[in-house]
């Protein structure tokens, strides 16, 4: 299924709002003239600029327009209200990101690993772990499994520059929800060596495991990220709702 004209223009104008081209505290430039620069209806750009509120990168002021109330952060922030792939979070956080694929593999789900990521026993299966790094610096040792009945087609080249955009670009999936836990646990071997940590000055990290799902409410993929201590840090907009009486 192609995106949808509003996930265009909201992707477009969180560029430039990152980038700063429209300036932190300005308003963003009136409907009446992103209508016609987005060749879009009202509704649709409003449905764009929804969803920024959503994300904590702008604020509608009735009678006034919509603020970009957006902040960059010093250190490296990911989204955890939102489902954002490491190369675009390396852009929005203005940096310089890599991949490097360490083992690429398919397999068939054995009991232990269908216990450990949800996925049935027989399932057919990728198994890719990867380094993230920004500015040239490991944060991010990923565990990745992929549903492969959901994901044909993928290769190590691919998951060296962006899974996600394999997902949505050219396999045309869309991606909905995913169930996310965070822990902190004790680093091991692995951690220690692909991430350059030193175990007397840390001795665990964070972990962010998720499940996550498709429009046809497939579990597509399970992932585990261990995220070195020094440099973690996730950032969400919360949004205040009216009490229930």
């Amino acid at each position: 299924m192609p995106k949808s004209k509003y996930e265009s223009i909201y992707k477009d104008l969180k560029l430039k709002i990152e980038s700063g081209e429209f300036p932190q505290g300005e308003l963003l430039p009136s409907e009446n003239s992103l209508i016609p620069q987005y060749e879009c209806s009202r509704n649709t750009l409003r449905r764009a600029i929804a969803r920024l509120v959503t994300d904590g990168y702008v604020q509608t002021i009735q009678g006034k327009g919509v603020r970009n109330i957006f902040i960059p952060v010093d250190q490296a922030s990911f989204a955890i209200g939102s489902i954002e792939s490491f190369k675009e979070s390396a852009s929005r956080n203005r940096r310089a990101g890599s991949t490097q694929v360490l083992r690429f593999v398919e397999f068939t789900a054995d009991s232990r690993v269908a216990a450990r990521t949800g996925f049935s026993e027989g399932a057919e299966l990728y198994y890719i772990q990867r380094v993230h790094s920004l500015d040239g610096k490991p944060l991010i040792l990923n565990h990745n499994y992929f549903l492969k009945s959901a994901v044909p087609g993928l290769t190590a080249e691919i998951a060296s520059r962006s899974i996600y955009e394999y997902l949505e670009n050219t396999l045309h999936m869309t991606i909905v929800n995913s169930k996310r836990v965070m822990t902190v646990e004790k680093i091991t071997q692995i951690d220690e060596k692909y991430l350059e940590l030193d175990v007397n000055d840390y001795n665990c990290l964070a972990v962010i495991t998720s499940h996550t799902y498709n429009s046809d409410g497939v579990m597509f993929e399970f992932t585990q990220s261990r995220h070195r201590p020094d440099y973690f840090r996730f950032q969400d907009n919360a949004l205040r709702r009216p009490a229930i009486p």
